[in-house]
């Protein structure tokens, strides 16, 4: 929102030399007199406790008729009849009460009558300060931050350099109801270039607007304004850059991203210069700039950098040569190392520059060993105001600049920007999106000529440029983290341009369905081809909703029988702002306190609290889910620590209040269970103090089943060929429902061990009989990994084809006789055929480990597995 003026400050300057320049010629001779101070003021020119105001606020026009318009932001301009006073000022219903968390200390005339609506549309403000000859030119920028409720415009000796949810404001008028009409005062930031300035006399100038004529109240605080020295021509201010943060690229064992905000306007363009941490040559890579946002004219900037050594300690620095950053050390993954632990967040939204560094803090304490931090987002509270995207950078200071940080945008990212422009250039994130190419069969519905069609075409075409660094995955160590946008705003969603299409069949109709749909295929995709034995997703909106009056049915409808499908690790969520965990009904087991599905989260990390939804509403047992914790008034955090077969989750209080739902004290763990995940995809979560089944060593048999269980009713879906052959490969199909599944194949009568295998995505393995097996009828049996019985069916076992011998004939002639034992021995076949069968039953287990790490149902909805 604000404006700077972009003309260089280097002819002012020149001037000024030129006239000195000519005033030493006239007086070489003469000792020179001494020069004024041109010193930039260090202390802030305007502050709450030493500023004085005078304001107007009777709903007067101040310019009174008089032009231009805005001749009351001028110096010259006449206030002596306003009145005044020390900010901070304010009313509440006409009283000095508080706004929201701040009290007024000078009660402004809310009301026209004085006593009741309408209220005063428009309140105006002035001060001055005053610059001794010369310093204006030393000026590079000007800061400012004020609070306001509930719409601001600055202007600096008649020039506008600020806005705040001033988007109604007009040039026609000078009252008028303009503002958000947001509850309590916001913090609004604006930087702008000294060349507002003047040497004497400046004035500061604000309107403050109410909403609307029956708006509760209204705030204005003005907590700082200061003046920052312009460095020397062609140089850049020496001020460091800030929000330094490191994000994940697609393969984060050999690249990095990072991004900053420029420390000064004369920052035009950013470096990062990265070596080795044992020391070596420094390499210097070029940014782009990402843009400027929010009226902050400062350039933020990204870089990526490519070529690093995996499992490598690395230093770096941002920013350009005389304002550099200090150096901070991170380590590329290793991708052979199964242990590893990240912290999870939910919303930090409120309480930034309070609740949310505590928060962090603690975590930071609990896991000194982590790899990042995801967030399941709202960040802040209203994406378009810098002063909380400082305050949620300075808590992240640490762990931002030496962690990678993986974000999912939240609504209130979009409050005020609409189309996600701070997000973007605050972060950088790997583009590997929807798009029509990872969306399946969905993206035929954009093909064709039709206003259908082309609609559609129109939509997936600005989705998948919308859709960058906010839907993504990054594949870290043995853990794939995938980002979902689950926030579905039309503003945001509708191409600029979008053809015409009339009829229930064209998209616009169904547009919050379709983006999440659009994400539900790219997911699917991404599992699919998933090569990480951990998978974990997070987004904002829960899938199965916690507090009072929420509910996410078209989320949970396309996303939840991708999370099933697939077996997903983790489901991390926000927005609720309470705190709870469970499970999907379909993923219970036998075992009390034992499931085998995907967890679902809802957690939160900042100072909103909500209530619980009622036992009659709640979401979750009403749409086949579990809640095995559910809490309020608890601001947490999450710990996720993975070594091998195991990832334990613990959930941490950070911060309670008096209406929590729990008794443990801050610090305490408050919730915690284990994911036990065999490299076979086989998986167990136990609660706390639940130990998960024994699991038979690697290769190790199970106990074959009694033939009596060999029934009608066991036979299951086993299906093999009518007729096999002996030391002859062949196809044993288990129905799709058993991808994944680690088995074990017998023939009887006998129990005859054919070995294990694991199940390829049509749920099919290969298998082959021993060379010594006697031809005639078999029962192939098929058992699970524990033992569990899943299925047989009956088999035509022929002996292997001869070379002329007088051995058997093959499986026909033999059925039933149970003699071809002696057929064999007489031949010769039977050794060279086991050498033969014994080198295919040794290459088995490389042969059929094909797709091992799907799960065992291939949809939502299919039965677990005994």
């Amino acid at each position: 929102m604000t404006t700077m003026k972009n003309a260089t400050r280097w002819g002012r300057r020149g001037a000024v030399s030129a006239a000195l320049l000519a005033m030493l010629a006239g007086v070489l001779a003469a000792p020179l007199p001494a020069l004024a101070a041109t010193e930039v003021p260090t202390d802030p020119v305007i502050s709450t406790g030493t500023t004085t105001w005078k304001y107007l606020d009777d709903g007067s026009d101040p310019a009174r008729g008089a032009t231009p318009l805005r001749v009351w932001t001028t110096t010259g301009f006449d206030d002596s009849a306003w009145k005044s006073a020390k900010g901070s000022f304010g009313a509440k219903g006409g009283k000095l009460a508080p706004v929201g968390p701040q009290t007024p200390k000078t009660l402004l005339n809310q009301y026209v009558d004085g006593t009741a609506a309408p209220n005063v549309p428009t309140f105006f403000f002035r001060t001055t300060f005053d610059l001794a000859a010369g310093v204006s030119d030393e000026v590079g920028s000007i800061v400012g931050d004020l609070l306001y409720d509930d719409g601001a415009v600055v202007w600096i000796n008649g020039e506008r350099v600020a806005g705040f949810d001033a988007d109604r404001v007009t040039e026609t008028t000078n009252v008028e109801y303009a503002g958000s009409g947001s509850s309590d005062p916001a913090p609004g930031h604006f930087a702008v270039d000294g060349d507002v300035l003047v040497d004497g006399t400046n004035t500061v100038a604000i309107a403050l607007y109410q909403d609307r004529a029956t708006s509760s109240d209204i705030y204005l605080d003005v907590t700082s304004l200061r003046l920052l020295p312009a460095g020397d021509p062609g140089a850049p201010v020496a001020v460091p850059p800030t929000r330094v943060i490191m994000t994940p690229t697609e393969t984060p064992e050999t690249s990095q991203s990072f991004s900053w905000l420029a420390g000064d306007v004369s920052h035009t363009s950013g470096q990062v210069q990265i070596r080795k941490a044992a020391g070596g040559d420094v390499r210097t890579v070029d940014a782009y700039e990402a843009g400027t946002v929010n009226g902050n004219p400062k350039q933020h900037f990204s870089a990526t950098v490519d070529a690093l050594a995996p499992a490598t300690a690395y230093t770096y620095r941002v920013g350009l040569e005389g304002a550099w950053s200090d150096w901070h050390e991170f380590t590329t993954a290793d991708p052979n190392d199964t242990d590893f632990q990240f912290v999870y967040y939910g919303d930090a939204q409120i309480g930034l520059d309070t609740t949310w560094p505590s928060v962090v803090r603690q975590a930071e304490a609990t896991a000194p060993d982590s790899i990042g931090s995801v967030h399941a987002g709202d960040l802040i509270n209203t994406g378009s105001n810098e002063t909380e995207w400082l305050n949620w950078f300075k808590g992240m200071e640490t762990s931002a600049a030496t962690t990678n940080v993986m974000a999912a945008p939240g609504n209130h990212e979009y409050s005020g920007d609409k189309l996600l422009k701070s997000w973007k250039a605050n972060f950088e994130y790997p583009h590997n999106n929807p798009t029509t190419a990872t969306t399946g069969d969905l993206a035929d519905l954009a093909v064709g000529d039709t206003d259908v069609a082309k609609q559609y075409a129109a939509y997936f075409a600005h989705w998948t440029q919308f859709a960058a660094e906010t839907v993504y995955f990054t594949d870290y160590e043995d853990m794939r983290f995938i980002t979902l946008n689950a926030t579905r705003d039309t503003t945001f969603l509708t191409p600029d341009a979008l053809p015409g299409c009339a009829g229930a069949e064209c998209p616009s109709t169904k547009v919050s369905q379709l983006w999440t749909e659009f994400q539900a295929a790219w997911l699917d995709y991404v599992l699919e081809s998933s090569p990480s034995k951990w998978n974990v997703v997070t987004f904002h909106q829960p899938v199965y909703s916690t507090s009072a009056g929420r509910d996410e049915p078209v989320l949970r409808e396309y996303w939840v029988p991708i999370f099933e499908k697939h077996d997903i690790d983790l489901v991390m969520m926000g927005h609720d702002h309470t705190y709870a965990r469970g499970y999907n009904n379909d993923d219970v087991t036998e075992t009390p306190g034992i499931t085998d599905g995907p967890v679902y989260i809802v957690s939160n990390s900042g100072a909103k609290h909500y209530d619980l939804e009622s036992d009659e509403k709640n979401v979750w047992t009403n749409n086949n889910a579990t809640q095995v914790l559910r809490g309020a008034g608890v601001t947490t955090y999450q710990v996720i620590d993975v070594s091998g077969d195991t990832l334990v989750y613990r959930s941490y209080l950070a911060e309670k209040t008096s209406a929590a739902t729990t008794d443990l004290p801050v610090g305490a763990v408050y919730d915690e269970f284990t994911v036990t995940k065999k490299d076979d995809g086989r998986k167990w979560v136990t609660e706390a103090g639940v130990e998960p089944p024994v699991d038979p060593e690697p290769g190790t048999a199970p106990e074959p089943v009694d033939p009596a269980e060999l029934t009608d009713a066991t036979r299951g879906d086993v299906t093999v060929p009518a007729n096999v052959t002996v030391g002859v490969p062949f196809t044993v199909g288990l129905g799709e429902e058993q991808s994944g599944t680690k088995v074990w194949a017998w023939l009887y009568s006998e129990p005859t061990q054919l070995g294990s295998a694991t199940a390829d995505a049509s749920g099919e393995f290969t298998t082959v009989v021993p060379a010594a097996t006697a031809p005639g009828e078999h029962r192939l049996v098929v058992q699970a990994a524990d033992g569990t019985l899943i299925g047989w069916a009956p088999v035509q076992v022929s002996a292997a084809p001869t070379d002329g011998g007088s051995g058997g004939t093959g499986g026909e002639g033999s059925a039933g006789s149970g003699s071809a034992e002696g057929d064999l021995a007489s031949t010769g076949a039977e050794a060279s055929a086991a050498l033969w069968a014994a080198g295919v039953l040794l290459a088995l287990g490389a042969i059929v480990t094909v797709v091992g790490l799907r799960r065992r149902r291939q949809a939502a909805g299919t039965a677990p597995q005994a």
